[in-house]
């Protein structure tokens, strides 16, 4: 007889596996750096793998399991269990949405994005829910109508009398499904090394540690759900005891957690939960059949470590800086209920596009999912033992109802809540917090091309007058060899000193693009807004480039060239307010308002037109908008784009662009004694930009804030310790 070696093993688990290929991935992602991310094409041809047997597995297995039932276990299902499933779907939703309260305070703001500008379609409850035809909804992943349809088509099934042939087929086509399934997951150890490889190798330190937030979070939350509030709430409404519940399933919970396979431990969790009935219940062995018929069939229903998963999108939103609304929370619950029918992976990507949650995010979550997989195990095995006993004593009639114990239980329950609720904010609050660094972000920014010569005025400089204009003002500019610009000095992101002392801008960089193209050097001098409303002398400046919008009343006094660029109407509020002035039907519901308006008569009709009733508050500079005013003013007029970048300066406040018919107002350069000849030559200048790319090149830069801050490689073994080139 061969005796083993000495040193052989049994073979690894496929949780160890994929914890092995977590930490390999990682190992790579820091050792490789941002060349990591060559692995992108794996990790998202692994994610696709992983969604593609999702929807064919929901609807054969919801219609076979649902049409193997009898109409007396049906109706048992539908009416009993389906109160007890009902009631922790309730208790698993209301603590999905305590999550944002243990968030840290994420005071941020951005650039403008064109996001702001979208109109998002109307949600659509029958489209979504009711498919009038079920193959394009399995064609278009639309979740809730796939999962409607099987559970509609399963219910009808129960009544045929030849439904067994039927069922065969189905049974052997999830079997199929099911082994396509094992072959992705078999394949889990290799998608999840290359997505903690593109993770480690791109996810910035500041992005890992706002992820940290959501793992110490979701941990609390799930030990809460199954240590306390789950087995409490069966000791409190059946016979048996808390300590009984957890010691006699404690095997098959660690199983759970260890392995991340609730599938394993059902039969497990059915024989306990038989024997917790029998010995504390007196349900005798032969009336207990309800729990065999319970606990597989809740197998296909949403368990709350599903629904807990609804939690990613609160913090995928408060990651990105597109928190979700509180008013948006019936609706996440009630389709985020019914997608969880089928699988998370599917799920999560379909609630993030409904609520316009940027979809990268998605690779948090699969990266959250290698630590966090194990305690929503945890919270599901948990879930399924409080159904089964619940769901039995409900159906046998061996639910109690003690006045003392309930009120004892909400006391502790509610005591616990606060403690983990307000113990997690405090923690993350004191080791996550970091301090607000945005405004840094904007006052560095550089030009993106060489400055040349230039020669910049400040206020208070003594600025020569320039020589009286014989032919055109282009003669002039050609004669002297400079071309002389004018800047507002509140013209942000236009025309604006940066850190280093620099004026800097879209316009700045603009005005030099337009002296080089001229072979002439440029000179930049301060103008006085009041030329907006008294017209540009020509001994001041050849032409003002500073985010000038052009209104039919300036254009009395003020010769504009033709639009380079186009900006947004707005409105700047406090954080709190941006819901309320995102669509002018709630901002007229607020009744009266005080408006702060810019001092143009286009503008104040405008805001006339639309809030009749508003009174108009005129202010002379966007710095305004920052000051205390007395009595308060509820909101400003501003531009989005330009408001975006004065909101990194406080980012107290936001910029809310009211739907329908956001409205536009044209930027335009101001010339100087309405010169024909210099307002031809920039008209065609400025069609040449938006030709060769430059216009939208540097709106990217200083509108968008892409590249705003020198970018630096993202820190490697390789580069940093090894200093090896690549």
């Amino acid at each position: 007889m061969t005796r083993p070696r000495a040193d052989s093993r049994p073979p690894r688990s496929l949780s160890q596996k994929i914890v092995i290929g977590l930490l390999v991935g990682v190992a790579v992602g820091l050792f490789f750096g941002e060349q990591a991310a060559v692995l992108q094409i794996v990790a998202d041809a692994y994610v696709k793998l992983l969604q593609m047997t999702v929807l064919p597995y929901v609807t054969i297995s919801i219609i076979s399991v649902l049409g193997a039932l009898s109409a007396q276990q049906a109706r048992a299902l539908g009416l009993r269990v389906g109160i007890v499933l009902a009631l922790l779907w309730g208790v698993a939703l209301a603590a999905e949405f305590l999550f944002p309260l243990m968030f840290p305070p994420n005071q941020n703001a951005s650039f403008f994005s064109t996001t702001l500008l979208e109109e998002r379609e109307a949600f659509d409850f029958l489209s979504l829910y009711i498919p009038t035809n079920p193959f394009n909804s399995l064609a278009n992943n639309v979740v809730p109508a796939v999962v409607l349809f099987s559970i509609f088509v399963g219910t009808a099934l129960i009544a045929i009398p030849e439904k067994a042939r039927l069922l065969d087929v189905l049974n052997v086509a999830a079997r199929a499904v099911s082994k396509a399934t094992n072959f992705v997951v078999a394949l889990t150890p290799y998608g999840v090394f290359a997505i903690g490889a593109v993770v480690a190798g791109t996810l910035g330190l500041e992005d890992l540690q706002r992820l940290q937030v959501y793992l110490i979070s979701y941990v609390g939350m799930s030990l809460l759900l199954s240590l306390w509030v789950m087995p409490g709430l069966v000791a409190t409404l059946t016979p048996v005891p808390y300590r009984a519940l957890l010691s006699r399933t404690r095997d098959a919970l660690i199983m759970a957690f260890m392995t991340t396979s609730l599938f394993a431990v059902l039969p497990l969790l059915t024989e306990q939960a038989k024997a917790l009935m029998k010995e504390y219940a007196r349900v005798p062995a032969g009336e207990g059949a309800e729990t065999d018929v319970i606990v597989p069939a809740s197998f296909n229903f949403p368990h709350t470590g599903k629904l807990l998963s609804l939690s990613f999108v609160l913090f995928a939103g408060w990651f990105a800086d597109t928190r979700v609304p509180v008013t948006a929370y019936p609706r996440l619950a009630a389709t985020g209920l019914l997608v969880m029918f089928g699988n998370v992976n599917a799920a999560v990507p379909f609630l993030l596009d409904m609520l316009r949650i940027p979809a990268d995010t998605f690779r948090l979550f699969l990266t959250s999912g290698v630590v966090n997989a194990r305690f929503g195990t945890l919270v599901a095995a948990v879930h399924t033992l409080t159904v089964a006993v619940l769901g039995t004593c409900a159906v046998s009639g061996a639910l109690t109802f003690d006045g003392r114990k309930l009120i004892r239980f909400g006391i502790v329950t509610g005591l616990l809540v606060v403690g983990v609720v307000g113990g997690t904010s405090a923690l993350l609050r004191v080791v996550l917090t970091q301090p607000y660094d945005k405004d840094a972000l904007l006052v560095n920014m550089r030009m993106l091309r060489d400055r040349g010569t230039v020669k910049v005025y400040k206020s208070g400089d003594d600025v020569p007058q320039l020589p009286a204009v014989t032919t055109s003002i282009l003669d002039r500019v050609r004669g002297r060899g400079v071309l002389r610009v004018g800047y507002l000095d509140d013209s942000l992101p236009y025309a604006f000193f940066n850190a280093r002392g620099e004026l800097v801008g879209f316009d700045i960089e603009m005005g030099l693009q337009l002296a080089r193209d001229l072979q002439v050097t440029a000179e930049f001098v301060p103008v006085d807004r009041a030329i907006l409303q008294s017209g540009l002398e020509a001994g001041v400046c050849d032409l003002v480039m500073s985010g000038v919008a052009i209104t039919a009343d300036r254009s009395i006094q003020l010769q504009f060239s033709s639009s380079y660029l186009d900006e947004t109407v707005a409105f700047v509020v406090p954080d709190h307010l941006v819901a309320d002035f995102s669509d002018w039907g709630t901002i007229r519901a607020k009744g009266r308002l005080r408006v702060g308006v810019p001092r143009a008569p286009y503008f104040i009709q405008k805001v006339r037109d639309e809030l009749k009733d508003a009174e108009i508050v005129p202010i002379e500079k966007v710095d305004e908008i920052f000051a205390p005013h007395d009595p308060p003013v509820d909101a400003f007029i501003a531009t989005a784009e330009r408001g975006s970048a004065y909101t990194l300066l406080h980012p107290e406040y936001s910029v809310a662009v009211p739907k329908p018919r956001p409205f536009k107002v044209p930027l335009g350069y101001v010339i100087a004694g309405r010169d024909a000849p210099m307002a031809a030559m920039v008209n065609t200048w400025i069609e040449l930009k938006r030709k060769d790319g430059t216009l939208d090149e540097l709106f990217a830069h200083w509108i968008l804030g892409q590249d705003a801050a020198s970018r630096r490689p993202r820190w490697s073994v390789m580069r940093n310790v090894l200093h090896w080139s690549t």
